[in-house]
């Protein structure tokens, strides 16, 4: 399997400056061929006996004309701008198929990376060696073994970071899920997750917690002159900022998942419709410093590698409005209301506590039958890659 570890790198200055080229460099090769791409496509279509573009073909022409038009490309790996192209060429294969939109401008200070073959660099303890570089320190080890693919440098804020993936067969360092039986997980604003197990994980909501601070900063920046240092100072700390509200984000959704898929071998988690719930402009903020999309991500894959399963139910499975314990459907429930009682059995409920119950149920029913079959319900399972994990999360209970 394919997994990859990120690390922090601790450059110099004259090392840091390299790669802030190196991805200033792949980043204007991206963009390059993407227009060109663009141009040869509209002439194609224009007259269809010319050749239609592709990455091979944008990577041979790049090398025919860098010396001339480009020779500062020399300076750095000749990996960036190749990796780029090919970077382009899968972008818009995954484009025509249908599993992303189509490919945008790489812009500077947002996508500062660039990517090496396993032939351009090479690892000792925590050193890796970079080509027309040199050694460059690492925080820490690489933690897998196995044969490396490659090597992803890119930056966010003032820190630099390298993403090793290693083809390995070892998962020892992540052992089988205890097998505690099946929970369902409830997501919400209020609490970040509800087991039905009754147990509740508040959310760290860190966007919340420095908005404050965060809008100071923006102002600032906003009466800096465009092009002073000034600016350039102002821009940093704000991107570190950001940096810091995404950590303390994927800090706690990590700790949360890798708890879950610990303890439990089947987990239930429900569809939820995320770009149409950052429609309500009351609530996008709480749901986007949530992170759901990503939640169910790592889920996904830690549940794979340690022989779980994950059933996420069906968009429209409506698991607020039903009772867990009749199966009685309620024809309205406002977010407003927390505590309900069902009007067929009598049997009071906790709104997030009774969705779980539901999404626990459509995981149970979901199953594979003792026949080897699909067993009947509104859920669907998940096929995921794999990846690393962190330590778990304390759980709060009501």
């Amino acid at each position: 399997m394919l997994i990859a570890h990120r690390i922090a790198l601790d450059p110099n200055n004259v090392q840091a400056t390299y790669l802030a080229r190196a991805a200033g460099t792949a980043r204007f090769a991206y963009n390059w061929a993407l227009a060109e791409w663009k141009r040869q496509y509209e002439a194609w279509k224009a007259d269809n006996s010319l050749p239609k573009p592709s990455q091979a073909a944008l990577r041979r022409q790049l090398n025919a004309v860098k010396r001339e038009q480009f020779p500062w490309m020399l300076e750095v790996t000749k990996n960036a701008p190749q990796m780029a192209i090919i970077q382009l060429g899968q972008a818009f294969q995954n484009f025509f198929a249908g599993r992303a939109r189509y490919p945008q401008f790489r812009k500077k200070g947002r996508d500062d990376r660039f990517t090496l073959t396993n032939d351009q660099f090479s690892l000792d303890g925590c050193r890796i060696r970079i080509p027309n570089l040199g050694w460059v320190r690492m925080r820490e080890s690489l933690r897998f073994t196995g044969k490396i693919m490659s090597a992803t440098v890119s930056r966010v804020a003032d820190r630099w970071f390298v993403s090793i993936a290693v083809d390995t067969q070892d998962d020892s360092h992540l052992p089988k899920a205890e097998s505690q039986g099946v929970v369902g997980v409830d997501l919400g604003v209020s609490a970040l997750a509800t087991l039905s197990t009754g147990e509740k994980v508040p959310g760290p909501k860190p966007h919340k917690a420095r908005l404050g601070r965060l809008r100071r900063l923006s102002r600032s920046l906003s009466r800096k002159r465009k092009g002073s240092a000034n600016r350039r100072k102002a821009k940093e700390k704000l991107a570190r900022l950001h940096a810091r509200i995404a950590n303390g984000r994927l800090d706690a959704l990590h700790k949360l998942t890798t708890g879950l898929t610990r303890r439990f071998s089947l987990i239930g988690v429900e569809g939820l419709n995320v770009r149409g719930m950052m429609g309500n402009r009351r609530l996008a903020r709480s749901i986007s410093d949530m992170g759901f999309f990503e939640f169910r991500r790592q889920l996904e894959y830690k549940a794979a590698m340690r022989g779980g399963e994950v059933v996420v139910a069906d968009r429209f499975f409506s698991s607020s409005k039903t009772c867990s314990h009749c199966g009685h459907p309620l024809e309205s429930l406002p977010l407003s209301v927390r505590q309900w009682t069902c009007p067929a059995c009598g049997a009071e409920h906790d709104r997030d506590v009774n969705a779980a119950m539901n999404l626990k149920n459509v995981a149970v029913s979901s199953t594979v039958s003792a026949c080897g079959e699909e067993g009947s319900g509104s859920a669907r399972k998940r096929r995921v890659k794999p990846a690393s994990a962190k330590q778990e999360v304390s759980f709060v209970p009501v």
